[in-house]
């Protein structure tokens, strides 16, 4: 089954893939982090992993350093991870907690609300205004427990916004009572942030490359387009499947008393626009990001949420659950790297896109919106990017 309730207006290029030549091309590449990454959230982390007063999370991308704190009042805010003196990194590492933000190289000091309180020899800067030279923020939103950042706005949706057409299926999972099952695992890979995406959206492929999933779905996978969000879905199915972890999930998967009937043994997956995704089971959720790197390579960020369950059964089946999903990551990164090699073929320019492929469709017409020139074939001469620009 596939749905979409996509853009209003008719894509004149609807019918045809992204150009091989938007996967390696640098010009295309820088322009592209401008207008689609630096726009766009990206999840840093849970509430929960910022519990206590002082406690913080980073994340990096773009040449970006973020981080993500939780002030005094309660509150959590973002900044750049950039001491406002001689831009030395103030925090390091993923993670930790501190009753102050103290620069390591000159010892300015910074309030958890990011004021400016404390320059050693103050009075040899006469430039230095404390009260204009805080750490600057970068916009923050949390939704239903998880905590974005975006660099810029420009106009586009909330989180929160993108996800409503989906908020009732969701708020049955209590996102925000969820706890970290594992910390961030990050992996890179040999291709264009792209290639993550439309794979993970990929529907056509499942029966071909990912004989685990069929076992467990059987026919049930289906998608859907809704705007700004992508919705995958399959249903487990009642014939025990030959493979020893997923007949273990099939026969062992607890009742979780808090989700309907009808989420007890379907899997859910959403795309949010436009390099995100969270897996949904009964048993816990994951969340992906693919960050770009360069026009060639990506950094997959994975963590994994769950319900305190104490239940051995329960704990067994996560396991399950991931012995299950590492066999599809594998099948998933021998694909999507032979297809970034094809998109480096002086043969292949265009492909055209099925009816059916409606997730394909949704990101293909967005990027295209944002970047006209997505919509050539053949990438243009040299220089392209400076004219679009106005360099």
């Amino acid at each position: 089954m596939h749905r979409s309730t996509d853009l209003p207006y008719a894509d004149p290029d609807a019918d045809w893939s992204l150009p091989g030549w938007l996967y390696s091309d640098p010009e295309y590449f820088e322009l592209e982090c401008a207008r689609v990454i630096r726009p766009s959230w990206q999840i840093v982390c849970h509430e929960s992993d910022l519990a206590e007063p002082g406690a913080w999370r980073t994340l990096a991308y773009l040449g970006e350093q973020l981080v993500a704190v939780r002030g005094s009042d309660g509150a959590i805010r973002g900044f750049h991870n950039v001491c406002r003196h001689r831009a030395m990194r103030l925090v390091e590492g993923a993670s930790g907690c501190a009753r102050k933000l103290v620069c390591p190289y000159h010892a300015w000091v910074y309030e958890l609300d990011g004021r400016l309180s404390g320059v050693p020899m103050k009075s040899d800067y006469p430039a230095l205004r404390l009260e204009e030279s805080g750490l600057v923020s970068v916009e923050l939103e949390t939704w239903r427990g998880f905590v974005f950042v975006r660099l810029e706005d420009d106009g586009g949706p909330s989180v929160a916004a993108m996800m409503a057409p989906y908020d009732d299926e969701i708020a049955p999972y209590r996102f925000e009572a969820m706890r970290r099952l594992s910390d961030v695992r990050e992996r890179e890979r040999r291709v264009n942030w792209k290639n993550v995406g439309d794979n993970y959206s990929d529907n056509l492929h499942i029966p071909v490359a990912h004989d685990g999933l069929t076992r467990l779905f059987g026919k049930s996978y289906a998608i859907e387009a809704a705007g700004w969000v992508d919705r995958m879905s399959g249903e487990l199915v009642d014939r025990l499947s030959s493979d020893p972890w997923e007949r273990f999930y099939q026969t062992h998967l607890p009742q979780v008393d808090h989700l309907p009937e009808a989420s007890q043994r379907r899997w859910l997956y959403y795309k949010l626009w436009p390099n995100m995704a969270f897996d949904l089971y009964a048993d816990q959720i994951d969340f992906m990001q693919w960050l770009p790197l360069t026009p060639t390579t990506s950094l997959l960020r994975e963590m994994s949420f769950a319900l305190p369950d104490e239940r051995r059964e329960m704990k067994l089946v996560r396991y399950a659950n991931w012995r299950i999903n590492r066999t599809v990551n594998a099948e998933d990164t021998w694909l999507i790297e032979r297809v970034q090699q094809g998109m480096a073929s002086s043969s292949y320019t265009a492909g055209p896109i099925g009816a059916s492929e409606v997730c394909l469709r949704s990101f293909a017409a967005k990027i295209r919106e944002r970047i006209p020139e997505a919509r050539q074939h053949r990438a243009p001469s040299p220089g392209w990017s400076r004219r679009v620009r106005g360099v």
